[in-house]
């Protein structure tokens, strides 16, 4: 083969990967990603905390305003305000849990013991 073809191989490579980490990038910084949930920035008073996906069309937000935060579920056909105006924990405590490992997930809740079904004759 033509080492041109290699050059031209390794420059589509390259235009495609960049575009990769384009579209990446953008979909972080306008928070369509999930968990793209951008920090509070000193001196704002508004600011969106953290985002979950519930699935494709419903989403929870939790936003903060002053020293209070507001738990909204948004979704393509209407917004609902689940909780409002929930105590905000003190800035150095986020901080801290903002650069400490993630938390453990929740111990499973206890399942109830499922009650025994006697196995149905069939009809003759």
């Amino acid at each position: 083969m033509d080492p041109l073809v290699y050059f031209r191989f390794a420059l589509a490579l390259a235009l495609v990967l960049g575009l990769v980490l384009l579209v990446g990038w953008a979909a972080r910084r306008f928070g369509l990603a999930p968990g793209g949930a951008r920090r509070l920035r000193r001196g704002r008073r508004l600011g969106i905390v953290e985002v979950m996906p519930i699935d494709a069309r419903r989403r929870l937000v939790l936003v903060r305003r002053d020293d209070k935060e507001h738990l909204l579920l948004l979704s393509t056909t209407r917004d609902l305000v689940v909780e409002a105006g929930i105590a905000a924990p003190p800035e150095d405590l986020v901080a801290a849990t903002a650069d400490d490992e993630p938390a453990a997930a929740a111990p499973a809740l206890p399942h109830a013991p499922s009650a025994a079904v006697p196995p149905q004759e069939e009809p003759r």
